[in-house]
């Protein structure tokens, strides 16, 4: 029985470096081994801007005056507003900026953000349709920036970067951001080797000839790569294409966003699990595993390696201090989590605390996943931003360039 736990424990610790560090390692050396470049040009292509939004009446109006302010030929530009039958002002709010060339496209029944995209690209009339949400904000040379890319007939798809930004100087705010810079180190690599396996759903353009309708459960932000690999085409990273978006300030937020995508994601991985089959996607299949399937199961990996530890701690000071950094590491995620609740910053329980409560995530949305639970609708209850002096305001500050104060 100890060999065995020693056994088990060991491949655990394996497994856990390698999502965390090794497949981040490999695909780093690889991109610089097996480059594969992206042939760019001046690329004007006509573009249909997609702002879904289920009651975003908080943010609308300051999207709306950003992506009017972009920097591009207003003849090849078209902005729809996808309402996924809203209730509060967000239709009348759109409705107001239609002399200014602004489309109102409203649902005439709720059935998510999925189905408002397909909805809205049957509408649109750009040779590329971009994606958007209503809180984020884009850097004014964003749509110039990716049309270059689609100068090679092999990109189907171009995701821009994602800056977070974090007002509030929430623990959870840093930890998103802490995550999310991670996330983009990959992603960088991925793209330069082979295509990346999903994109951030503020800022992605699309071939209108290349996408494919979803069907409404789908996590669109992540099958969209899968779905121009399945053509032959590529999704790929552009980082100087920028938009900002606000972190989320509660941690119970956070927590049922990545709930609600990771469950999502595991159904569309389960669902289109022949791309993970190397002989039929190559390297694309390599990504999914590493980056998608074995990340989501960390906690399981991490359960594995702390039960090994309890029949092996009365025989080892090493598996008892294993156990031990477990426990202090619960302590300082507790105590990151109550400081959080009482508006207190304190960043070195940054690392901690996002990699609990991302794990936690992992392991409910596996749960959700094996029940059978689907997430087609989504419920965006957004908090009033906060100005400098801590009071509520309606609106986000907004810098010359787009970006967010």
């Amino acid at each position: 029985m100890s060999l065995a736990a020693e056994i088990l424990f060991w491949l655990s610790v394996a497994a856990v470096l390698y999502v965390y560090a090794g497949y981040p390692l490999l695909i780093a050396i690889v991109s610089r081994i097996r480059s594969n470049p992206v042939g760019k040009g001046n690329h004007l292509l006509s573009v249909s801007i997609i702002i879904t939004a289920y009651n975003e009446e908080r943010d609308l109006a300051a999207k709306l005056e950003n992506t009017l302010a972009l920097e591009y030929d207003r003849d090849l530009l078209e902005i729809i507003i996808a309402s996924d039958c809203s209730t509060d002002s967000t239709d009348q709010i759109a409705s107001s900026f239609a002399s200014r060339g602004v489309r109102l496209y409203r649902q005439p029944k709720r059935l998510g953000k999925t189905a408002a995209q397909n909805a809205a690209v049957e509408r649109a009339r750009g040779e590329v349709v971009l994606f958007s949400d209503a809180t984020t904000l884009y850097q004014s040379d964003v749509l110039k920036v990716i049309m270059r890319s689609f100068a090679d007939p092999k990109v189907g798809c171009v995701a821009g970067r994602l800056i977070y930004v974090n007002p509030s100087k929430s623990n959870i705010g840093y930890g998103t951001r802490l995550y999310w810079d991670y996330e983009s180190f990959i992603k960088r690599h991925e793209s330069r080797i082979c295509s990346l396996i999903g994109v951030s759903g503020c800022l992605y353009a699309v071939r209108r000839s290349a996408y494919v309708p979803m069907y409404n459960e789908a996590c669109s932000d992540f099958l969209i790569a899968t779905k121009m690999v399945e053509q032959g085409l590529r999704a790929i990273y552009e980082p100087d294409a920028i938009c900002f978006e606000e972190t989320n300030r509660r941690p119970t937020r956070e927590l049922e966003m990545r709930v609600r995508v990771i469950t999502q994601t595991l159904s569309d991985l389960w669902r289109h699990r022949a791309m993970m089959n190397p002989f039929r996607s190559g390297l694309y299949a390599l990504q999914l595993f590493s980056h998608k399937v074995m990340r989501y199961f960390v906690p399981f990996l991490l359960m594995t390696m702390v039960l090994s530890s309890l029949v092996l701690a009365p025989y080892s000071a090493f598996h008892l201090g294993i156990l031990i950094a477990a426990f202090v590491f619960a302590v300082l995620t507790l105590l990151a989590w109550c400081l959080d609740a009482a508006r207190i910053s304190y960043r070195l329980l940054t690392f901690p605390y996002y990699f609990v409560l991302a794990n936690l995530a992992s392991l409910l949305a596996f749960l959700k996943f094996l029940k059978g639970e689907r997430y087609a609708r989504w419920e965006p209850i957004r908090d009033p931003v906060e100005n400098a002096s801590g009071s509520a305001s309606g609106s986000v500050p907004v810098t010359p360039n787009g970006s967010r104060q």
